[in-house]
């Protein structure tokens, strides 16, 4: 009998950050803006006034979104504040692997050339328990999707 198929849970993921080493630094809670979309132009043909033609004009891609609980001496923090406060931008490649419950890689994208153009923490509230949340938006150049 053939094993029933279960789509994968999606919160079981990995996020590694090329030349930086992996464990608590590169653990998120969330990860967000893995999208592509093709941009596309109108263009009117003459004598054909009830639709204009759309063309494909390029791939474009959202910002990669990482959110998770303040990290004290992050090397990822320390990148994104380097960048942000001296202007000195040095652009990572970057890995967001989706796990199975072994652990396994069932699905990666590996976006190229990722500067970080956005850092933010959530708001203090002294009525509140939660964590302090950091939220990093990363602008990239394009991603690769596998599916393993």
């Amino acid at each position: 009998m053939e094993k029933a198929y279960y789509p994968p849970v999606a919160f079981h993921f990995s996020v590694e950050f090329e030349g930086l080493p992996a464990g608590t630094d590169s653990s998120f809670q969330e990860v967000s803006g893995l999208s592509q979309h093709v941009a596309t132009e109108d263009y009117a043909e003459g004598g054909e006034n009830r639709f204009a033609h759309k063309l494909p004009k390029g791939t474009t891609y959202d910002n990669l979104v990482l959110k998770r609980g303040i990290i004290k001496d992050s090397r990822i923090t320390g990148w994104c504040t380097k960048a942000m406060e001296e202007m000195d931008f040095e652009p990572k490649n970057l890995t967001v692997n989706l796990l199975n419950e072994e652990h396994k890689k069932l699905c990666t994208w590996n976006l190229v050339h990722a500067i970080p153009v956005k850092w933010s923490c959530s708001g203090l509230n002294a009525e509140s328990s939660g964590l302090l949340i950091e939220t990093l938006e990363l602008n990239y150049h394009y991603f690769t999707f596998k599916q393993h």
